[in-house]
């Protein structure tokens, strides 16, 4: 079997040249750096722009990353696609990799049933013999999942197969509400770039998959729940939240534009470049607090080494 998936597992950022490759010594350097601070794994997701990518540039993504880890962590790839043919066809080629396991999010063109979205992820699980984890992104794109959708995959998988990352507001009502309804079986992830890492803690989750731009603040808060450090818990959780917070404003762009910001100014980054088009950029005013929070930031966690 896979490694159990646990711990902090960040969603990498995907570095492009000028002419829109991906910036592979870039990719690598990240990676690297992931490693270095801590982290238990790696992720291609959402905020990889695996949605603009397009079909072969997931594809190599996925392959530089499965190559760059050489066995350091886990590493998950996200496969969700419009067609049950064509997430296939990316777990499989995941899987193929290495990677430890695959995530998945519903097609969002279309608008299915609870029955028919989770026929989808069981075909994906059924296709692959690695772990799944059944991604609700709906704070981004689609719609949210359905609880009996959770249940029945988790019936018919065993935790060992599936996983969950549920995003869809409010969250930590809705993670108790898995929780609760799987008598604690469910294997649960949270994705709120941080935000509400602290509140979902408390609720029970394995990990945390946050953006890669602040992962060395993840890193310190987890350990601070993991120890029970109340008032260094929310020391770091405070500027994290107020980051996540201006993220989130302009939803996946959002986020985007300022963690390949904050990716550049620790200087792992060469530029700033996304896919195109992207509908949102950081303002003067915008990149200004950031600054001073990320500053807030990297005090608080100097303030105990």
């Amino acid at each position: 079997m896979a490694s159990v998936l646990k711990g902090v597992l960040p969603v990498l950022h995907t570095p492009l040249n000028e002419d829109s490759s991906i910036d592979v010594e870039t990719l690598e350097r990240q990676i690297d750096w992931v490693f270095q601070t801590g982290a238990d794994g790696v992720v291609v997701a959402m905020v990889s722009e695996v949605l603009r990518l397009g079909y072969h540039g997931r594809k190599e993504l996925a392959s530089q990353v499965c190559q760059a880890v050489r066995g350091r962590g886990v590493a998950i790839v996200s496969v969700g696609a419009e067609s049950i043919k064509e997430a296939l066809d990316f777990a499989e080629h995941a899987q193929g990799l290495g990677a430890s396991a695959v995530m998945a999010i519903p097609p969002v063109a279309t608008s299915l049933s609870g029955a028919r979205t989770a026929d989808y992820f069981a075909a994906i699980a059924k296709g692959i013999s690695i772990p799944l984890v059944v991604q609700d992104a709906s704070s981004y794109v689609g719609a949210a999942i359905d609880l009996g959708v959770y249940l029945r995959l988790l019936e018919e998988f065993g935790d060992e197969r599936i996983y969950f990352k549920p995003e869809a507001s409010p969250l930590g009502p809705n993670l108790s509400k898995l929780r609760d309804a799987s008598q604690g079986r469910a294997r649960i992830f949270e994705g709120s770039g941080g935000i509400n890492l602290v509140d979902c803690y408390r609720r029970g989750i394995v990990g945390t998959m946050p953006g890669t731009d602040l992962l060395d603040g993840i890193v310190a808060l987890w350990q601070a729940l993991k120890s029970g450090d109340e008032e260094r818990i929310y020391q770091l959780s405070l500027p994290i939240c107020a980051l996540t917070a201006i993220q989130l404003q302009a939803g996946l762009d959002g986020f985007l534009a300022i963690e390949k910001y904050l990716m550049k100014k620790r200087g792992i980054f060469r530029n700033t470049l996304q896919v195109q088009p992207c509908g949102w950029q950081i303002d003067v005013e915008t990149g200004a607090e950031v600054d001073r929070l990320f500053d807030l930031l990297q005090r608080t966690l100097a303030s105990s080494r």
